[in-house]
């Protein structure tokens, strides 16, 4: 299967602002992108040779791209992926970004991410192609698997032992979203209801996206 394997931090430099795509590291002072990091080694723009010239304001368009490369690269989705997924939110009812960022919440590596197992969405993806990861009891092995309102996710017995996990659970300072509701001694999520725009935290402008793919 295709993914990106290149250096995560440089996407977060390309995009001027934190992913969040490694985990503890972002939080920390080596993060490139740190605000906290201003002396001579800070390294807050745009990777390449003329990283620094990118820095200047672009047209709009360059505006729209560039936030739907954000979105795309939060959430670790190929650009035909992404395009697919666009396409399917704008058949449905209601507002197509709003359809969107839900389609992408409801991804089990998000609610994998959501729950406080995985640091990043790079490692609870891992995490579900290993075969951690349970739905209603049964394993799935599908990153883009698409939960559904009542659904229970569940890590198997064998992998709560797991360093990277309890690691994870005891260290990570990351809310639950309120449309997942924890149980098993935080092992298991349930799916109360699809999330709702406000329970989205992401720092993305969906409405520039609906606006490239409308061009």
């Amino acid at each position: 299967m295709a993914r990106y394997t290149g250096p995560v931090c440089r996407l977060c430099r390309r995009e001027r602002t934190k992913l969040f795509l490694k985990g503890e590291r972002c939080y920390s002072l080596k993060c490139p992108v740190s605000e906290a990091v201003t002396d001579r080694h800070s390294r807050a723009y745009p990777p390449g040779e003329h990283g620094r010239d990118r820095m200047r304001q672009g047209s709009e368009y360059l505006t729209q791209l560039r936030e739907k490369q954000k979105a795309r690269r939060i959430y670790g989705l190929l650009e035909k992926q992404f395009r697919n997924l666009y396409e399917e939110a704008n058949r449905e009812s209601g507002i197509t970004g709003e359809s969107l960022l839900r389609m992408l919440e409801m991804r089990l590596d998000n609610v994998v991410f959501r729950a406080g197992w995985g640091a990043s969405r790079r490692q609870a993806r891992q995490f579900v192609r290993h075969g951690h990861v349970h739905v209603n009891g049964r394993r799935v092995d599908i990153p883009s698997y698409r939960v559904r309102k009542g659904d229970v996710v569940n890590l198997k017995e064998a992998s709560r032992q797991m360093f990277a996990v309890r690691r994870n659970m005891d260290t990570l300072d990351r809310q639950r979203p309120p449309w997942l509701e924890a149980g098993d001694a935080g092992f298991a999520v349930e799916v109360l209801n699809p999330p709702l725009r406000e329970h989205i935290d992401e720092p993305v402008q969906e409405q520039l996206i609906v606006e490239l793919y409308s061009k």
